[in-house]
């Protein structure tokens, strides 16, 4: 029978690099699906910055995380090959969690038809977890109001590259932060920021004090680093700061001290971090706030695209070395 390569989680993540021995890559037989199956074929998979705390023992955050000797977690998107559920018809492109696997079967629940015209890429880099993650953020959590400032960490990643296109297209000036001049130059030559900020040049400091003379009203935090301690000091009063993640800390034994609270009571600033598995039931009307903003042309991304399933191995590290340009996806 023809067979298929899958790929299961068998050591626990516990910082420093990703490596090949913490998965077992195994061939299976393509299955036929049974009375209410379908069978998939996986043709682009999502890595993103949460796997890393998937892959950990940890058991008190906000999703279990994944099992060992399971198929590792991911969304992707597939194309539905066989079909003995009325609901679904061979060729539809459905949406949803699909996991480290060329083949899979479903009973289609969690899956969402992908809409006719909108491309693998387009899907999983905007319609996807990605922009569902900056939507929420953004709107439901920073509350961004015209004119205000936003600085975003990451600014050039999956969500905060749409993050400060949303605050741009809400009127707000924008700031963003990534880890190389070509990112930067991105963020404001294609993108439209207000301005950018290397986090490995010099003077930081002086750099965010420039592109923000009137403070910062919305801090959208991507990845942590010695740049949340300075932002966190020009924060205004009544100012949000919405954490969405901590990249830099994902890969440390020891996570790094975070800000003094002091501030926090002086400039009445709410902090509040955020998931997305809260508001899956919300997914509807956050498409429904996104999706004009991409009919009007105000939406732009870029993907990195690795060749294969087992690129994902290593194609995570990417992550840990700021390496990956755009939506980081592997092709099938």
């Amino acid at each position: 029978m023809p067979s298929y390569s899958e790929i299961k989680l068998i050591k626990h993540f516990a910082g420093g690099p990703v490596t090949p021995d913490l998965f077992e890559v195994v061939s299976k037989d393509i299955p036929e699906p049974g009375d209410g199956q379908i069978l998939l074929k996986q043709t682009h998979m999502s890595l993103d910055p949460a796997m890393f705390g998937w892959m950990t023992p940890d058991t008190e955050s906000y999703i279990p995380p994944v099992a060992l000797s399971s198929t590792m977690r991911s969304s992707g998107i597939a194309e539905v090959i066989a079909s003995k559920n009325p609901d679904f018809a061979v060729g539809d492109q459905v949406m949803g969690m699909t996991g480290w696997a060329e083949y899979l079967l479903s009973t289609g629940e969690g899956l969402n038809k992908v809409s006719p015209g909108v491309d693998a890429q387009t899907a999983l880099s905007v319609f996807a977890l990605p922009g569902l993650t900056a939507t929420q953020g953004l709107f439901n959590v920073g509350k961004p109001k015209a004119g205000e400032t936003l600085v975003v960490s990451g600014g050039a990643g999956s969500v905060g590259s749409l993050v400060g296109q949303l605050a741009k297209a809400e009127g707000l000036r924008v700031i963003g932060v990534a880890g190389s001049d070509e990112k930067c130059a991105w963020m404001v030559d294609e993108l439209g920021f207000d301005g950018a900020i290397n986090y490995k040049s010099d003077d930081i400091d002086g750099q965010l004090s420039a592109l923000t003379p009137k403070g910062i009203d919305i801090y959208f935090e991507n990845t942590g680093g010695p740049v949340q301690n300075l932002v966190f000091e020009r924060m205004n009063a009544h100012g949000r700061i919405v954490v969405c993640g901590m990249i830099a800390d994902y890969a440390k034994e020891v996570p790094g001290p975070g800000p003094n609270w002091i501030p926090v009571i002086k400039k009445r600033l709410t902090i509040q971090g955020f998931t997305m598995p809260d508001h899956f039931h919300q997914v509807p009307e956050l498409l429904a706030k996104l999706t004009p903003y991409v009919m009007a042309g105000k939406i732009k991304y870029r993907c990195h695209v690795l060749d294969g399933l087992e690129s994902a191995i290593s194609g995570l590290n990417l992550f840990i070395t700021g390496e990956n340009k755009g939506k980081l996806l592997v092709k099938l």
